[in-house]
């Protein structure tokens, strides 16, 4: 059964399945899994406390129901008793975070991130940590040090990356909804690898306050989901200014979130879609995404929305902005991860810079050092940082493009990927095979505006019947927009054929 944030709070209110049930299912399918002989490897650990906090919380609903105060204590605490899935990089206080690297084996986060706070005012509760790419630098969740999420449609497939785990954990039923980061991608790619909603907000929306930093002016905090409400109701507790993070802001219409209701036909014939003309051209797109996605598109005319095909050249140059931006960010990020403060160390008791290196060397991934490699590049004396700063002027023309796109059409229409998941193995010693995953998602943070990834489809037979997304991105702070069309579609697809996950 695929539970839905609706629908368990109406069963928690009335008394047909208890926050310890859906705690101890999650606790039972983890020990499970470890057994398999394919394990999803999706949690890490379940947290030791869970089920003292679902515990409580049902000691709160009992109270509510005998006062005859339900309707008021939900009001309070939107999301209480609900489980949720936490990726490996945001901190959740007491509790061991890795970012599924070596170098900070054994680290203990000493505070809550600040989305993590928000979540636990509103009743939720995280029940663990999740697999992730390492430093959540990766596309495939295959870069850990863990070793790889699977994918619960098929697990001899990818789940995706960087937010593999806890994308995976809520397509397998494991969790309700799950939290994750991305820079550029991470979210929305592992959402339509796993065939569930997968939103990134609005830079900004969603405090990084407690999240580990990998690209700064990219990182962003999202959401998965089975629904696109499943995405709101969480989105709406989260969001809004924190003192914590200078970055942040509120969300306006955040109200709208809490209840959410989807477009009507009326409304969607009244729209104006763009399609870019250089996500139509790309080499490489599997014809099974080509077709769910003209799928999707015909969806849209059939309601008498107008589509038109736009030509926006400077999108080509996003990938190349995407990595010259993200990986000088990342090499200047994990410099503090140096043996000394906290995490691992080797120290052979040779010096200071000895110990630098060793721990650095022994500490981190092949990937994360690939990226650092690149990053001091580019920010070296010989550049004088020319190529970053060349990133950013790319970056400002994308946003400055995107949003002048905006003043003429309510939505961009595009893939998630140029591809479904791929198998185990088959690109990680391909990166730049890998790095062209992000192909179409990229420019969603490079423009820092709002795009949700759907479950539009399924690639035929012969290749395997794996889940295929489509992106709606909106303009900034149209959170509201595209997960109201999303429910639009929500409600005439119900998952659109993808299995249901157990």
């Amino acid at each position: 059964m695929t539970y839905t944030i609706k629908d368990t709070v109406e069963e928690l209110k009335a008394g047909k399945v208890t926050s310890a049930q859906l705690v101890q299912n999650s606790i039972d399918a983890f020990e499970a899994d470890k057994k398999s002989e394919l394990p999803l490897n999706a949690f890490l650990e379940i947290y030791d406390d869970v089920l003292d906090l679902a515990k409580k919380a049902d000691e709160e609903i009992s109270k509510a129901r005998a006062d005859g105060t339900m309707d008021s204590l939900f009001e309070q605490k939107p999301l209480l008793g609900i489980p949720f899935a936490n990726k490996d990089n945001i901190s959740v206080q007491g509790k061991r975070l890795t970012c599924s690297s070596k170098i900070l084996q054994g680290y203990v986060a000493p505070y809550n991130a600040t989305v993590i706070k928000r979540l636990k005012d509103a009743g939720a509760i995280p029940l663990g940590r999740c697999n992730q790419d390492e430093f959540a630098m990766g596309s495939s969740t295959e870069y850990s040090s863990y070793g790889p999420t699977r994918n619960p449609i098929n697990r001899e497939y990818v789940s995706g990356g960087s937010s593999g785990g806890s994308t995976a954990a809520v397509s397998a039923n494991q969790a309700i909804f799950g939290i994750g980061t991305e820079t550029g991608g991470s979210v929305r790619l592992p959402a339509s690898y796993c065939g569930v909603y997968g939103l990134k907000p609005t830079y900004g929306v969603l405090s990084r306050w407690g999240v580990v930093a990998y690209g700064s002016s990219l990182d962003q905090v999202g959401i998965m989901g089975h629904t696109p409400q499943d995405i709101a109701s969480p989105l709406s507790v989260m969001c809004g200014t924190d003192f914590y993070d200078d970055t942040s802001t509120d969300l306006p219409g955040f109200e709208n979130l809490k209840k959410l209701q989807a477009y009507s036909d009326e409304e969607i014939s009244k729209m104006k879609i763009a399609i870019p003309k250089q996500f139509l051209e790309t080499k490489g797109m599997d014809p099974d995404v080509s077709s769910v996605f003209d799928s999707v598109r015909k969806w849209f005319e059939a309601k008498g929305a107008k589509i038109e095909t736009v030509d926006l050249p400077i999108l080509d140059a996003s990938i190349a902005s995407y990595y010259v931006i993200a990986l000088s960010e990342a090499a200047s990020n994990l410099s503090r991860f140096d043996g000394i403060r906290y995490g691992s160390r080797v120290d052979n008791g040779q010096g200071y810079d000895e110990l630098y290196v060793d721990t650095r060397s022994a500490g981190f991934g092949p990937e994360v050092k690939r990226r650092i490699i690149i990053g001091n590049y580019v920010l070296s004396e010989q550049f004088s940082g020319d190529t970053y700063k060349k990133g950013m002027s790319v970056r400002a023309r994308i946003q400055r493009e995107v949003a002048a796109l905006f003043e003429n059409y309510d939505l961009i229409l595009c893939p998630t990927c140029p591809t479904a998941a791929f198998k185990l193995g088959s690109k990680v010693d391909d990166p730049l095979e890998m790095y062209l995953s992000d192909l179409f998602t990229t420019f969603v943070n490079l423009a820092r505006i709002p795009s949700i990834s759907i479950p539009a489809g399924n690639t035929s037979e012969a290749k395997g019947k794996m889940p295929v997304g489509i992106q709606f991105a909106g303009k900034m702070f149209d959170e509201v927009k595209i997960l109201r069309l999303a429910q639009s579609w929500e409600n005439e697809h119900q998952g659109c054929g993808i299995p249901v996950r157990s």
